[in-house]
């Protein structure tokens, strides 16, 4: 399994809104869809800081590659109307489970 960090800073007053986006109800599950998406997981740091992290977890990295190459524009649609969401979203990295 493949796992995929994400952080993410919330804009003030968003925080209902960024939870329903990329809840388990919410916009980026349309990931379900595709071949080797095992799900996401939304973390909310206690600080109330406004952290929040995600974990998309995939069979494999090429299963997200090939994914992401096929909706590509939808992707990055969803992904830039998610933008005001947040005052900070970086990358943390792409892990792989080692059992």
């Amino acid at each position: 399994m493949v796992r995929i960090l994400w952080s993410f800073t919330v804009a003030a007053q968003r925080e209902q809104d960024f939870v329903r986006a990329y809840g388990p109800d919410g916009d980026w599950q349309a990931l379900r869809v595709a071949e080797g998406y095992r799900g996401t997981r939304l973390l909310r740091e206690l600080s109330g800081l406004r952290r929040y992290l995600t974990e998309d977890t995939w069979e494999t990295a090429e299963d997200f590659d090939r994914f992401t190459a096929a909706h590509r524009v939808q992707y990055d649609e969803l992904d830039a109307r998610c933008q005001a969401l947040t005052s900070d979203e970086s990358l943390i990295g792409i892990f792989e489970d080692t059992d």
